[in-house]
């Protein structure tokens, strides 16, 4: 498995554990492990997939890195801001690069951005809601 963090903006203490956070969350999309998802997913999560009629759930979210979701082959971030505000919210806008598994065999590569709001639980963080995607969706 190959994956990179690339451009790391500077960030303090809290935005660093919040960006190690999401890079924890693509390993686990990686596996395709959804009862950590599952737990990491605040219950009331909900999320805009760029070039989507409408925005999803909870199940919907834990769905996509699913068994049956595209298995993830590689995969590079790049963050381009990560900002936590009053120790209770962190906001993270980042660019990805994935090499995903093709039907039929093969893999395909897929860039895009997200957005992804986190609320603060204990020493953790809970997403709450996400924005973005795939490139080229409209």
């Amino acid at each position: 498995m190959e994956h990179e963090s690339g451009g790391m903006p500077r960030l303090g203490d809290e935005e660093q554990l919040l960006w190690e956070h999401v890079q924890m969350l693509w390993e686990i999309a990686r596996r395709r492990e959804t009862a950590p998802v599952r737990k990491l997913l605040h219950p009331d999560y909900s999320g805009w997939v760029t070039g989507l009629d409408k925005p999803h759930d909870f199940e919907a979210a834990v769905a996509s890195v699913g068994p049956d979701s595209p298995r993830i082959l590689r995969y590079r971030l790049q963050p381009l801001e990560v900002t936590v505000f009053d120790h209770e919210v962190g906001v993270v806008h980042y660019r990805y690069e994935a090499d995903v598994e093709a039907a039929g065999g093969g893999s395909q590569m897929i860039a895009g951005r997200w957005t992804e709001v986190y609320k603060r639980r204990g020493r953790g963080w809970l997403m709450i809601s996400v924005s973005g995607g795939p490139d080229g969706m409209r």
